[in-house]
């Protein structure tokens, strides 16, 4: 049995994987055969670091699962990759500009390996003519690097950081928090 796509690589962001899954299931063994993957090459022809990244799949549509996935794509250092349909892509970019601001890099892959293959790599407001499988990738943050390396000292060092920096106990306990993604009052009892 062969499974076969006429658009994307079965199993990635696909029901494929519903079958993948029954079949190792049911003991069948699976043979992947290489084929065009449109969030790989889409990455290798981005212009954007390729060293590590992260793959999204399509953004959630409930609106506290989106904000969530969104609040993640601002923070991480790393490229994301994201796909999005045609009709939903406006309100996707829409998002992006508010959280991407002008420093970061966004290309926009279209139709990979197909007759109307097109990168645009800058933030467009207007999408109603594109049309087809879009990938969006995305540089990664790299005012992050310096939060990251916070987050290799102890508790007591990166208090201490903050405290050179001027700030009150309770920024301090807040920006802590926030840095490692930990509750306030959490973070509040170490410092008791």
């Amino acid at each position: 049995i062969a499974l076969v796509s006429d658009a994307g690589t079965p199993g990635i962001c696909d029901p494929g994987e519903e079958v993948i899954k029954k079949c190792i299931e049911l003991g069948i063994k699976i043979i992947p055969i290489p084929g065009a993957c449109a969030m790989i090459n889409s990455l290798i022809c981005s212009g954007i670091d390729t060293k590590e990244f992260t793959f999204l799949g399509f953004l959630p549509l409930n609106k506290k699962l989106r904000k969530k996935k969104l609040e993640e794509i601002e923070k991480s250092n790393k490229t994301i990759i994201i796909y999005e349909a045609p009709h939903k892509l406006e309100t996707t970019l829409n998002d992006l500009k508010k959280i991407l601001g002008e420093e970061r890099m966004l290309t926009l892959a279209r139709e990979i390996t197909k007759i109307h293959e097109e990168f645009i790599r800058e933030i467009i407001s207007k999408s109603e003519n594109l049309k087809g499988e879009i990938v969006l990738i995305i540089e990664g943050n790299n005012d992050c690097e310096e939060e990251n390396s916070l987050n290799n000292l102890t508790l007591e060092e990166h208090y201490k950081f903050y405290e050179n920096q001027g700030l009150t106990k309770k920024e301090i306990i807040k920006k802590i928090a926030k840095d490692r993604n930990m509750n306030k009052n959490d973070v509040y009892q170490k410092f008791i």
